[in-house]
């Protein structure tokens, strides 16, 4: 028996020898879909050697990995390098885990010599100078017992060896309700002055200092929260942030605290859709587009226009999106209401400076609206009525937490105010309009997202008996966004654009007809994003258009009509584009936004093109042969380099100054010989004999906030020249004119400006105040007399308007009830007058003067207004709001234009003018 024991006994032994390891020795070691837990139990059986660490803080995953000949150190290292646990070898045969920091078993030389006067460990902030000198482990600080112990602190990554002196934190915030995310939110690092506002999608990302650092949330909608960030290395942190409806009342354009002094752009605006209900407008509309025109650099030509002067450029400069569909014509109305629902829109961005590579097509600015995306979780909705206008917006969830709908509807009872207009000829007309948007939003996971929306617009109206005018937008849009990882995504989008117009006139004469114009446009764009590089956030993509146009049209009603049917020929062209862009700090102080966008345009027939004789102006007597082009043939081909260059430079973390460079193309016209734009203006494309406008612009900026970023102040200057830009020889006929180039001229163009901006955002008293001082001239300039305008020389645009004064306020009494305001000023446009008259030939002609020689009278209106918010308690089926106002309190006769009428023999000159009364409305919201 002793001699099976003995040999037992020794085997026994050698088998304990033998799964005794130490940390300085090599096994092998397979694990097939194991826990961490299992994991570190197979490590102990096989080497001996006891782990310690808490179950909570391992990760919910498993392992397949197989190690071969490696220490016990470096396959715990391997396995937990993805979590924020710390290996920290405690003895040979001990191994202990820590959460996110690193143990340090030694001090520095010199320790008890220099710190034993030293109080608290929190003071020996320059330990890590002293720290062992054959690594680079540098110990973070920070108090265990913070002064407010209601904060909640987190720990954030996993403390290394090499330790930076910043970390990236990158995160969601999303709504804890509805679940959807919540754009334009501001977090603000507390005591350093920067900070960081999520996109679209809820996304942010902050720069932070290894340690710990206070981080505040600021939003108008939603619960503020503060959290205690100790950050070991890069990671991530999601914020969920319940509903607020204590700050209802607060007027503010913009929630970025720190956005202008912070951003890399030069020239962009956000306006906050949500508390622009505070500010009289007409008729108590809310109105995005009207808050548009008060901020520096942007106005109108007056009311009833229908378009937009940014920087001094014309009204079709202006690249107007809604979830990146065009929108041709954003007016109802004949320009005083926005064709934009304030209720359905979640974000309005303005680029009127250094605008961003991935958008093109427009000279001057881009406005880029976003229809916010349906709440996933309830039913919401919100009502309003007015003395024009109905507006209704239903947010639907289809599968909880994950699609939705928003359903938006606006329509207008509007012929009463007509008759009070102060116009004759216009108090028996009739106007009708009216919107619908909707928007489906699916989430399929937290990688993949799609999104469409469809928009229709209508507007109809009837300025004498005999003729009845509409047009009408349609739009599309669908987007589809991946995530590749969380610094990788991008977004195939697909929309189609289209605006006619049509007129109807029917009279008791032979001569009933029915004309139209029309274009559709078709975009395909890949729009891409990743921030792989450290400190580099770059945007890359691809698109392509299609345009289609219906020129114009004319057809008889009826078999008696006398009218003969004529159709243009259509217009079809491709744009497509490519561009890269870095936005990157060089240093903790300077940061640029570099792009270079490509873009090519091909114009296709069919289509007849008449050449003409070089050495003598272009009309129907000089054509020296004219040549067929067939269907989808190239006709001609335009392209060029774009440069989009941007830089910010902080002086003081409160301050900084902003330098920016663009050139733009724009490959379509507008054909108006209006003086403002106008329902029925009609866009040509560039083609063989009209040339692609092209634009360079400087910007120069100075930014400084006050008062923890709650005041704002900028002035910004800039200056713009444009070559080809188009305009029309006197008396031209544009519409139903195969042979435009006949008609029009294409001169150099030139403006400059200084925009200054003052805003309040929090307090009782809150709002902005806007002034710009602008010049806009153009110069038509030929070998030819009757394609040259005055001799030559440069003269102010019709859009040229130097002073621009805008003031927004709103005073709160109490939560429930304010007092709003807004004045505006503006210098009157440029206008050409008869100057005398002389006799021809036995004829009496009129003698005009110069083009845009004299200028119509000034504009200014005040707008009062009273508002009343029911209670803000939470329980509540809903929260209403009231706002009475009063436009134009002064009654302020201001006019619309001028223009002359020959009575007995004498010319006189006549004002016309929109409103010339004071106008008081009444409005009702409802949110539930």
């Amino acid at each position: 028996m002793l001699k099976y024991f003995i040999p037992l006994i020794f085997f026994s032994l050698s088998l304990q020898a033998q799964s005794y390891k130490t940390l300085n020795d090599t096994i092998s070691i397979k694990f097939n879909n194991q826990t961490y837990e299992g994991a570190f139990s197979d490590i102990e059986n096989s080497t001996g050697i006891k782990i310690y660490y808490a179950s909570p803080w391992l990760p919910d995953k498993l392992i397949n990995r197989q190690f071969n000949h490696k220490s016990v150190t470096e396959i715990l290292n391997e396995i937990l390098e993805e979590t924020n646990l710390n290996v920290y070898l405690y003895n040979s045969k001990s191994i202990i885990l820590t959460k996110n920091n690193l143990v340090y078993d030694r001090l520095p030389e010199g320790f008890f010599g220099k710190y034993q006067e030293k109080s608290s460990i929190e003071n020996y902030q320059d330990l890590p100078k002293q720290a062992n000198k054959k690594n680079t482990l540098q110990p973070l600080f920070y108090s265990s017992n913070p002064s407010n112990k209601q904060i909640e602190t987190i720990k954030i990554g996993k403390q290394r060896a090499n330790t930076k002196k910043t970390y990236k934190l990158t995160g969601y915030v999303i709504n804890k309700n509805t679940k959807e995310p919540i754009s334009n939110l501001s977090l603000i690092i507390d005591g350093r002055g920067t900070g960081s506002v999520t996109n679209e999608d809820g996304y942010y990302e902050l720069s932070l200092p290894a340690g710990e650092n206070i981080i505040k949330t600021r939003s108008l909608s939603n619960e503020n929260v503060t959290k205690r960030i100790i950050i070991y290395s890069g990671g991530s942190l999601d914020f969920r942030l319940d509903d607020s409806f204590e700050m209802l009342s607060e007027v503010r354009l913009t929630t970025n605290l720190d956005k202008n002094i912070n951003n890399t752009n030069t020239g962009e605006e956000k306006i906050d859709v949500e508390n622009i209900k505070n500010i009289p407008l007409a008729l108590g509309e809310r109105d995005i587009m009207k808050v548009a025109a008060t901020l520096p650099g942007i106005s109108k030509a007056g009311e009833g226009s229908s378009g937009y002067n940014v920087r001094g450029g014309k009204e079709d400069q202006n690249l107007i999106l809604l979830d990146d569909a065009v929108m041709y014509n954003p007016s109802h109305f004949f320009g005083l209401f926005s064709a934009v629902n304030p209720f359905t829109t979640g974000g309005v961005t303005i680029f009127k400076g250094n605008i961003p590579a991935k958008y093109g097509g427009r000279l001057s600015s881009v406005f880029d609206l976003t229809t916010k995306n349906g709440n996933t979780e309830e039913f919401e909705g919100e009502a309003s009525l007015g003395p024009v206008t109905s507006n209704l917006a239903l947010e639907v969830p289809i599968v909880k937490e994950k699609s939705s709908v928003i359903v938006g509807a606006r329509s207008t009872y509007s012929d009463w105010i007509l008759k009070k207009l102060d116009e004759e000829s216009l108090k028996n007309s009739t106007a009708f309009f009216y919107d619908a948007i909707i928007k489906y939003y699916h989430k399929f996971n937290d990688k993949n997202k799609i999104s469409a929306t469809g928009y229709l617009s209508e507007d109809r109206f009837s300025i004498s008996n005999d003729s009845v005018h509409s047009y009408n937008n349609a739009l599309f849009s669908l987007h589809y966004n991946h995530k590749f990882s969380d610094k990788s995504e991008g977004t195939l989008i697909a929309t189609n654009s289209n605006y006619k117009f049509n007129i109807l006139y029917e009279s008791n004469f032979e001569d009933n007809f029915e004309s139209g114009y029309e274009i559709n446009e078709t975009n395909l764009k890949l729009d891409l994003n990743n921030k792989y590089i450290p400190k580099h956030n770059l945007n890359y993509g691809i698109s392509g258009k299609l345009y289609q146009i219906k020129p114009g049209y004319k057809k008889p009603i009826g078999n008696e009509s006398s009218i003969k049917e004529r159709i243009l020929r259509n217009e079809k062209a491709g744009e497509y584009a490519v561009w890269l862009a870095d936005n990157f700090e060089l240093s903790d102080k300077l940061s640029f936004n570099a792009g270079l966008r490509y873009s090519f345009f091909t114009s296709f027939g069919s289509d007849t093109i008449r050449t003409y004789d070089k050495d003598l102006p272009k009309n129907n007597n000089t054509v020296v042969d004219q040549k067929e082009y067939s269907n989808y043939e190239i006709i001609k081909t335009y392209g060029g380099p774009e440069v989009r260059l941007s830089a910010r430079l902080y002086l003081l973390p409160d301050t900084s100054v902003k330098a920016s460079y663009n050139n733009t193309l724009q490959y379509i016209h507008t054909l108006s010989n209006n003086t403002t734009v106008s329902p029925t203006d009609t866009y040509r494309l560039s083609g063989y004999h009209l040339k692609p406008q092209r634009a360079n612009q400087y910007s120069l900026g100075f930014y400084k906030n006050f008062k923890e970023n709650t005041i704002e102040t900028s002035i910004e200057g800039y200056y713009k020249t444009s070559n080809n830009t188009l305009d029309f020889k006197t008396g031209a006929n544009l519409f139903l004119n195969d042979y435009v180039e006949t008609e029009v001229l294409q001169g150099e163009g030139k403006s400059y400006g200084v925009e200054f901006l003052l805003k309040k955002k929090t307090g009782k008293l809150n709002g902005w105040l806007s002034y710009t001082y602008s010049r806009s001239y153009l110069k038509l300039q030929s070998n030819f007399r009757e394609e040259t305008v005055n001799n030559g020389d440069y003269f102010p645009a019709n859009y040229d308007k130097p002073h621009n004064l805008a003031i927004v306020a709103n005073y709160k009494l109490t939560r429930r009830f304010s007092f709003s305001g807004n004045f505006t000023y503006q210098s009157g446009r440029p206008i050409t007058y008869p100057v005398g008259k002389y006799n021809y030939d036995g004829s009496d002609y009129v003698l005009y003067s110069d083009r845009n020689q004299f200028r119509i009278p000034d504009y200014y209106r005040l707008d009062l207004g009273f508002n009343l918010e029911g209670n803000h308690k939470l329980k509540k089926i809903g929260h209403s709001f009231w706002n009475f106002s009063v436009y134009n309190v002064l009654g302020r006769n201001n006019p619309y234009s001028v223009y002359f009428v020959t009575k007995e023999g004498k010319i006189e000159g006549r004002k016309s003018s929109i409103f010339s009364v004071p106008i008081p409305s009444i409005s009702f919201n409802f949110k539930f």
